[in-house]
């Protein structure tokens, strides 16, 4: 049994909190008390079987006494005091407070995770009342009935002498607006309850809607399946883009088949320009393939020529905004300026655990209107877990507004989160 460096000590606190004397309790498991003693201040290792005499004297588990019981809670403590450098923390005895009163470490480590927890609301809140044409639209309602109300309401008020009919149609007015603003109430209420971070009901946009829908299919977008039945595509707009979607990935599965594609992902690994050659097949296309499949644990970012987020495959750890306004040091928009250039780079995001990903961007063109029509520039990048190592990192973020980097040089605005949350 993996035992951690304070058994004895949280042995000592066990006998102690039950009122056992060291002669007593060295008496029910057949040891001398100096042996105890010894093994109170974790200056002899226990045999198992000692150990299990021991906790059951106790009245104590077994699971309390092993070292990944506590290791864990140590890596959150350890996680908190690094998000709070001002507060002096005792980082070299937190083992020691982990030992000895474990149910104030399972406290605080319960309320840095609701803390972090919290963190990531304000996160997808911001991103929804900063960017949320809905929500924008919605209070612009609401606003606009309020102002005709107590524009009719004054002018009742302040006017003695206004004519019946006059005053008939004002009363029709008021009841109108109010109807009005009654309803953009209920309307603003019921979208903002159903925007709640982690229910089904967040949905907003038929971009979100597709995102949903594909989440729920395991990306295995190529199956028939009846769009008008999916309880993720609401809208028509939505079914549309889906359908769109669906078309493309079997574009793409037709230009980089099964079962050769998996094979081939086996044998040159994540590479969407090896892969891409070696089936004669667009870039973007391979791109799509690696990501956009079950069980790949890679994210994928696609923009067009205006760096709008058209497609996002989220992965643990590193969530995009919804609505623009991405962090520009993202390697997606190096590729966008540098069409048909390959661009790769280890970036690492905020926050005590220093998530890293290696990711690979790419940008193509294309010219449906030819030499007389428009450019349309695509890119993507593919986004993938990357442990610590010694290549050095591009400090990037989500947004600028939940960004901590003070310091950033492509910052566009002030944090709302405090630089110690960094």
């Amino acid at each position: 049994m993996p035992l951690s460096a304070l058994t004895g000590t949280r042995l000592r606190e066990r006998r102690q909190a039950l009122g056992l004397r060291q002669a007593d309790l060295a008496a029910r498991v057949g040891i001398s008390a100096s042996y105890l003693n010894l093994i109170e201040h974790n200056r002899r290792r226990i045999a198992d079987a000692l150990l299990f005499r021991l906790a059951g004297a106790l009245d104590v588990s077994l699971d309390s006494l092993q070292e990944s019981h506590a290791e864990g809670r140590l890596d959150v403590l350890r996680a908190a005091a690094a998000e709070v450098p001002g507060a002096g923390a005792e980082l070299e005895r937190v083992d020691e407070l982990v030992g000895r009163f474990p149910g104030w470490a399972a406290t605080l480590a319960e309320l840095h995770d609701r803390s972090r927890a919290l963190v990531r609301v304000v996160e997808v809140l911001n991103d929804r009342m900063a960017h949320d044409p809905h929500l924008s639209a919605s209070l612009h309602e609401v606003l606009s009935a309020v102002s005709s109300v107590r524009t009719t309401a004054a002018i009742l008020a302040d006017t003695d002498d206004i004519d019946p009919a006059w005053r008939q149609r004002f009363h029709k007015n008021l009841h109108a607006d109010s109807e009005r603003l009654a309803q953009g109430a209920e309307a603003l209420v019921a979208y903002l309850d159903g925007a709640a971070p982690g229910q089904d009901q967040s949905v907003a946009s038929p971009q979100e809607e597709v995102e949903a829908w594909a989440e729920a299919c395991d990306w295995m977008l190529t199956e028939a399946e009846d769009l008008t039945q999916s309880a993720h595509l609401a809208s028509g707009a939505g079914r549309a883009l889906a359908q769109g979607l669906q078309a493309q990935m079997a574009s793409d599965v037709a230009a980089l088949p099964e079962p050769d594609f998996s094979d081939a992902l086996a044998q040159l690994g994540p590479d969407p320009l090896a892969l891409a050659q070696s089936f004669g097949a667009p870039v973007l296309a391979a791109f799509r393939r690696i990501a956009l499949r079950p069980g790949s644990g890679l994210g994928l970012l696609v923009c067009d020529g205006s760096g709008t987020l058209v497609l996002r495959k989220t992965v643990a750890g590193f969530s995009p905004p919804r609505f623009g306004a991405a962090c520009p040091l993202w390697p997606l928009f190096t590729a966008l300026t540098r069409p048909e250039t390959p661009v790769e780079a280890v970036i690492a995001l905020p926050g005590p655990q220093g998530a890293r990903f290696r990711v690979r961007a790419f940008c193509q063109t294309r010219f449906p209107g030819g030499f007389r029509g428009p450019e349309l520039r695509e890119a993507a990048m593919l986004v993938q877990p990357e442990p610590a190592g010694p290549d050095v990192a591009i400090e990037v973020g989500p947004t600028c507004r939940i960004c901590p980097r003070a310091d950033c040089p492509a910052r566009r605005e002030p944090s709302i989160l405090r630089s110690e949350l960094g």
